[in-house]
């Protein structure tokens, strides 16, 4: 498996986070509201390519941070 598509996807998911103003603890507390198991540390993981992300954090990622999935893994 490359980790870098992972990583950059991570990286993505940074930048998204950032624009809109919220730290990881914030949006881990949003996934959590929404019914996703995760915490600042697993997000902080996803970021730099050390978790994977799974199908369900990627649904919730995208509605939360109001993205395509085009606009996720660009």
């Amino acid at each position: 498996m490359d980790t870098r598509y992972e990583y950059a996807l991570g990286q993505n998911i940074r930048e998204l986070r950032r624009k809109r103003n919220l730290s990881q603890e914030q949006l881990a507390a949003r996934l959590q509201l929404r019914g996703c198991d995760i915490t600042r540390s697993a997000l902080a993981k996803m970021e730099v390519g050390q978790r994977h992300i799974y199908p369900d954090e990627l649904k919730l990622l995208r509605e939360l941070l109001d993205v395509t999935y085009d606009e996720l893994f660009v």
